[in-house]
């Protein structure tokens, strides 16, 4: 009989956290010259996986290039999957992460849909909280600046045959980001697409993989060459709405009974399950009146939203996401027709998209104490 032992696979465990600080500290660039993801802070947290031992040991080190061997897994067969969060600094000085709990629960979920390993979602939001402490310094105060983080796991085994990869490394990086909009809002013009699909029912459309990112682009191009900002993504031969841009889109219509009707596409398998988008419904479904709104998850075609315009029933729209929180929409083009989506006058917004942006500021910044806002 053998004797040998095997050792226990180690789970992520913020309590081996390893801190090396960097001795040649970067300039900071002022507030109003950042530009989204150009930047990036001292510092970054990685963790390496094996599927012997499981996670090492934690470690936030100088920020710097990875050294991946050119047959890493991630390069040949896209076992990549990220989040997209950030943190918040205030006047006086306190730090919080936005629902902290969901990006980690949506990256485990994404994790698990390419076969890269899991970890336990509180250790990692402990790491993360270390990582931004160290390099706090970066975010600036005002409101709208944050600190936006990019979690990421990738397969790193140096193997050309189709498996679950058998190393892996989960790092995160930051970079100090301003507002969306420095000026106020601009209302978007998109185009409403059907001769390409960001998602099928079946695939990985609901899992925030960067597989699902890359073939959207050539169509955001060809938009783009017709005066359009983003795309508004369309399913099926009804033309399903499901997605504006990188965004999960909401729609506002006038219902026969007097009321309004605030609309966003189900969570079918094919929608990207976004935390702005579970905010929103959840603040809506708390804060305005029930009986003079219906919050409905159900599909939107857009000829309903075509004809609601022509009837003078669509209100307004929006996209919703982590990067914006909010961005108003104006102008549909489908097919040879413009659909123009009604702003409140001297806006570029609705009075909706207006309200739930306060709403979800004042929480990521504390002015709301709310439990979805993480004091770090």
């Amino acid at each position: 009989m053998s004797t040998a032992s095997t050792a226990p696979v180690a789970g992520l465990d913020a309590a081996r956290l390893q801190i090396s600080k960097t001795s040649s500290p970067k300039p900071k660039l002022a507030p109003e010259s950042l530009v989204f993801g150009k930047s990036f802070t001292d510092h970054m947290l990685a963790i390496e996986w094996t599927a012997e031992h499981g996670w090492a040991a934690p470690q936030i080190k100088p920020y710097g290039p990875l050294m991946l061997d050119p047959a890493s897994v991630v390069f040949h067969y896209a076992f990549e999957c990220f989040e997209g969060m950030k943190a918040y600094r205030n006047k006086a000085d306190e730090i919080r992460l936005f629902r902290p709990d969901k990006n980690m629960a949506r990256l485990n979920a994404s994790a698990e849909r390419i076969c890269l390993p899991q970890f336990d979602s509180e250790e990692l939001i402990k790491l993360i909280s270390e990582f931004v402490k160290l390099d706090k310094d970066w975010i600036p105060t005002d409101r709208g600046y944050s600190l936006y983080l990019r979690p990421t796991l990738i397969g790193t085994q140096p193997a050309l045959g189709v498996g679950a990869p058998q190393n892996a490394l989960l790092y995160v990086i930051a970079s100090p980001v301003g507002p969306y909009y420095p000026t106020g809002f601009k209302a978007v013009r998109l185009e409403a697409t059907d001769y390409a699909v960001r998602a099928w029912p079946g695939g990985a459309g609901n899992r925030k993989l960067g597989a699902n990112y890359a073939p959207c682009i050539k169509a955001q191009r060809e938009a783009a060459s017709r005066g359009y900002q983003q795309n508004l993504w369309l399913f099926g031969p009804e033309g399903n709405i499901t997605e504006a841009g990188t965004m999960n889109a909401f729609f506002v219509f006038k219902t026969p009974e007097g009321k309004r009707e605030l609309v966003t596409a189900p969570l079918d398998g094919t929608i990207l399950e976004g935390v702005t988008r579970d905010s929103i419904l959840e603040l809506a479904r708390t804060r305005l009146d029930q009986n003079q709104w219906i919050i409905s998850e159900r599909y939107c075609t857009i000829a309903e939203v075509k004809a609601a315009a022509e009837r003078g029933d669509l209100v307004e729209a929006f996209g919703a996401g982590t990067a914006a929180v909010v961005s108003p929409i104006k102008e549909i083009g489908w097919k040879e027709a413009a659909i123009f989506v009604p702003l409140q006058e001297g806006k570029e917004c609705g009075e909706l998209t207006e309200k739930v942006a306060e709403w979800i500021g004042d929480i990521q910044y504390g002015k709301d104490v709310h439990p979805w806002s993480a004091l770090i």
